[in-house]
């Protein structure tokens, strides 16, 4: 199958992904500054998530780059991919809502964390689909920052419990490893 739908699919469900997180910033009757005050959580849980799944977003589009074509096993595990960053606009609205307390901040780290394994699971699909001698094998093949990335959050998630705070600046962590793009994906594809 041709990877084209899932790419457009895709593309269209992080796209509504990112429209519902901005729903959920309520505009303020009031015409004053101060009326945005009570909007801080919401506004840094919504600048979080659109981050994260803007890393995610980028880095669906450059592993796609590298494959020539979808089968079944990829399809479902993108969707599972998908599923997870679906519950982002929940968990954000929660964590923002409560100010970041505990639960909130601690069942958002259990998507984050269930996201990176489900992206991890749909890069090995690709890699079995295309062969361990394929272009996403040579360079996504050892995934050292994934794994390390999904310990983090692994240990995030209990301590969110002893410190909300301490978890939120794991979470953020994470995004700023990733927010500086694979730059191994684009040098092979330019071979």
């Amino acid at each position: 199958m041709h990877k084209g739908r899932l790419e457009a699919f895709s593309d269209g469900v992080i796209a509504i992904i990112i429209t519902i997180m901005i729903l959920e910033l309520k505009i303020p009757e009031e015409g004053e500054l101060a009326a945005l005050i009570p909007l801080i959580p919401k506004f840094l849980s919504y600048v979080f998530s659109f981050v994260f799944i803007g890393i995610y977003w980028n880095n669906h589009h450059h592993v796609l780059q590298a494959v020539k074509q979808v089968n079944g096993a990829i399809l479902w595990a993108n969707l599972n991919l998908l599923f997870w960053l679906s519950m982002v606009p929940f968990v954000t609205g929660w964590m923002g809502e409560n100010n970041f307390s505990t639960i909130p901040v601690a069942v958002y780290g259990v998507v984050l964390l269930l996201s990176g394994l489900s992206f991890f699971i749909l890069v090995r699909a690709l890699i079995a689909h295309h062969g361990a001698d394929s272009v996403i094998a040579r360079v996504l093949g050892e995934d050292k920052k994934g794994m390390f990335a999904s310990l983090i959050y692994a240990v995030a998630i209990p301590l969110a419990f002893v410190s909300a705070w301490i978890a939120v600046a794991m979470y953020v962590a994470v995004s700023i490893m990733y927010l500086v793009p694979d730059k191994r994906l684009e040098k092979k594809l330019a071979e």
